[in-house]
């Protein structure tokens, strides 16, 4: 059934700024193992490599990155994934494309050229000009806009299509209709004629399409309403929260937002979960406490995520 296919974000790093003690600066991925085996990292601060090796997570596995803005906490640890990439013995490491502001061709060439580093694996660098779609393929479709940071930033929203709808087996049992490779041309929708002269429509044996999961995942920002058109009915949306409640002044000061905002926005774009991250290391203990608190008090299911959580995302029941 379509539960088979498991889609699950797990935090790499959810601090703000340079690394704590509990938490590494940014660096987040999608995992889409079982829809089609690979993983999808989204910003790649310094010591990700690091952290990837305390979890499940194969670098080979990672084909696609996608680099929300080019501060350093989002992309130091760029350099050094890529280059262990390379070492990863087993199965042939697939190509990998970067998508990111403009800059980050520069940036990675740069390191690349500096350090000699030879890449054992194609690397496709894909520079973002402009909103509109990433990526798409028969599974899944990226779209990016800008948010609204001190430079250029991204936030990304990824759509899942449809799954086509279960063959009803049981009921092709019912109506006495023989297995074999017909049950194939019905679940592709086809009109099939039995050896007993019956007509049987295929439409007629295939359940409900499933409707395909929402995911946003933002860089950092302060209030802007391209938030919005991201995150509208998300299942997911990842949302920064840097500042706490009494803080909205020195967020708008710092192109960041609060946690009150997020769960605003949460409110307002009709997501289903919120999960809260890129927070200041001045937050830990109770005050970490009051700001999960305070979000839940305008949006009730939402959490302040720390490092190495991992969230699946359910299909939306009945839809």
């Amino acid at each position: 059934s379509s539960d088979l296919f498991s889609m699950e974000i797990e935090f790499l790093g959810t601090g703000a700024g340079s690394p704590s003690k509990f938490r590494n600066v940014s660096s987040l991925v999608l995992k889409l193992l079982d829809e089609n085996n690979s993983v999808w990292m989204f910003d790649c601060g310094e010591g990700t490599q690091h952290q990837i090796l305390r979890t499940t997570i194969r670098p080979r596995k990672v084909d696609k990155i996608f680099i929300t803005h080019l501060h350093g906490d989002h992309l130091f640890g760029l350099p050094g994934f890529l280059s262990s990439r390379s070492f990863q013995t087993g199965e042939e490491t697939r190509p990998l494309t970067i998508y990111g502001p403009k800059g980050i061709a520069s940036y990675v060439k740069a390191s690349m050229q500096v350090t000699q580093t030879r890449l054992s694996y194609p690397l496709k660098l894909v520079e973002l000009t402009d909103e509109g779609t990433v990526f798409e393929d028969d599974k899944f479709k990226v779209e990016c806009r800008f948010l609204e940071h001190r430079i250029q930033c991204f936030g990304y929203r990824i759509e899942e299509k449809p799954h086509p709808g279960e063959l009803l087996i049981d009921k092709l049992r019912e109506d006495k209709i023989p297995e074999g490779p017909i049950y194939g041309r019905l679940k592709a929708g086809e009109t099939v004629k039995l050896d007993d002269g019956r007509e049987i429509c295929g439409q007629d044996y295939v359940g409900a399409p499933q409707k395909g999961r929402i995911v946003t995942i933002l860089g950092d920002t302060r209030q802007t309403p391209a938030i919005f058109d991201l995150a509208k009915n998300a299942d997911v949306l990842v949302h920064e929260c840097t500042f706490g409640r009494g803080d909205a002044r020195l967020a708008r000061n710092y192109y960041h937002s609060t946690c009150i905002q997020a769960a605003n926005v949460a409110l307002k774009a009709d997501v289903s979960k919120l999960l809260l991250n890129h927070v200041s290391a001045r937050y830990v203990g109770p005050s970490l406490h009051q700001l999960e608190k305070d979000a839940r008090s305008v949006f009730q299911n939402c959490r302040v995520v720390k490092d190495f959580d991992v969230y699946d995302i359910p299909f939306k029941k009945g839809v």
